[in-house]
């Protein structure tokens, strides 16, 4: 039997992955269907919704800032979604602080995130290890930062490789063209930040996770340590890995 698809397609919501299949050690994979990482969901239309209805999510965690969330308010019909609003800051970044075509620029900034985040990040892990929860889908508005950044711990908690983990971030460079190319086209399609975002934050570069991995790493000594040191609970960790691990 083949996969499904991990790409789930969407007219205007071009980063809409399923994190399902992914390899975690001693032979076991994460299930498909379960766990999804997606971009902005106010730009779902309404003839997606039989589309993103039959994925039967449980729950959407958003990781917008309250002004994307105010501006950007979508419908999740009727179907009982329960919807969570978990900013990973609460205004968007200043792009001028320190150079963007530095080496570890990003991922200094994704660690940046980690500290206006931590509330949004601990609440998400209590979130993924309620049963309750799933079918959960998390986004922001790219699906490639915030989003990328708890893809990541949250792939790491599960023994998913480091290879893999950033391959998945850098899936996102085809999906932030479409988006890109889109936004173009559609005058206010994003919140506009105060700074302009520079073009290296644009991308989704394998080097970029790869250095924020190390970057926890050198101050955690592991994302475990990292869970650890924001207070999860201990217990997270292996109801993580019974919900998501087959």
């Amino acid at each position: 039997m083949s996969a499904p698809e991990r790409l789930i397609a969407f007219d205007t919501v071009f980063n809409f992955r399923d994190l399902g299949g992914y390899p975690a050690g001693d032979g076991r994979r994460v299930r498909w269907r379960r766990l999804f990482r997606a971009d902005g969901l106010n730009r779902l239309r309404p003839d997606d919704a039989d589309r993103f209805a039959a994925l039967g999510i449980a729950t959407v965690v958003d990781l917008r800032t309250p002004t994307e969330a105010e501006a950007s308010r979508f419908d999740l019909g009727d179907g009982g979604v329960v919807y969570h609003h978990l900013p990973m800051f609460d205004v968007m970044p200043d792009w001028d602080a320190g150079d963007p075509d530095a080496d570890g620029y990003l991922a200094e900034r994704y660690v940046d995130m980690l500290v206006t985040g931590e509330a949004a990040l601990v609440a998400t892990l209590e979130l993924l290890a309620d049963e309750a929860s799933y079918p959960l889908v998390f986004h922001c508005a790219a699906g490639k930062d915030r989003t990328g950044i708890v893809a990541a711990i949250t792939l790491s908690l599960l023994g998913v490789p480091d290879e893999v983990i950033i391959a998945d971030y850098a899936a996102s460079h085809e999906a932030m063209e479409r988006l890109m190319g889109w936004a173009r086209e559609q005058p206010g399609a994003f919140t506009r930040p105060t700074h302009p975002v520079p073009s290296a934050a644009v991308a989704a570069h394998p080097t970029t996770m790869t250095r924020f991995l190390e970057l926890i790493r050198a101050r955690d000594g592991s994302v475990e340590g990292l869970v650890a040191r924001l207070g999860v609970d201990p217990t997270v960790s292996e109801r993580l890995r019974s919900l998501l691990l087959e």
